[in-house]
């Protein structure tokens, strides 16, 4: 299933906006969500470098990802790790100053377990192939 969810925090990148399909992909409800670090869904191995991209992004007004649809693993409430697809666009006051981002999400954990599964197959496939080709090299033949 893919579900899919608006969302946008603040400069100080908390939470503002949390509805019930956010609730169904990461298992935050709304109270638990709003007001909160992005860490609550970003895993602790990548929190620094979104933090740094986050902080630049806020500082400068832009980023790199605004046009492109960034794929990223995320963390679920029961620990499990997600995989997320989202675009990302930059909120601005009336002066110009940043004031947060938005971005729209949708979870791809299930498109990403059966590519993984695929590419696993693939590599399997192709290895023992590999073994085929090299048993049956031409010239080596016994007389």
């Amino acid at each position: 299933m893919c579900l899919v969810t608006p969302w946008s925090c603040g400069r100080q990148g908390k939470h503002r906006r949390w509805n019930a399909a956010a609730t169904r992909i990461f298992g935050f409800s709304e109270a638990e969500a709003l007001g909160h670090s992005l860490t609550l869904i970003i895993p602790e191995r990548l929190r620094h470098r979104h933090s740094v991209g986050f902080d630049k992004s806020m500082e400068t007004g832009t980023t790199r990802y605004g046009t492109q649809l960034l794929k990223v693993p995320a963390t679920h409430k029961d620990g499990r790790t997600l995989s997320i697809a989202f675009s990302v666009g930059m909120l601005f006051d009336e002066s110009h100053k940043v004031t947060g981002v938005a971005a729209v999400i949708r979870d791809e954990t299930a498109r990403w377990l059966e590519e993984r599964e695929l590419k696993q197959r693939l590599a399997s496939y192709q290895a023992k192939s590999a073994v085929v080709s090299q048993a049956s090299t031409p010239g080596d033949t016994k007389t």
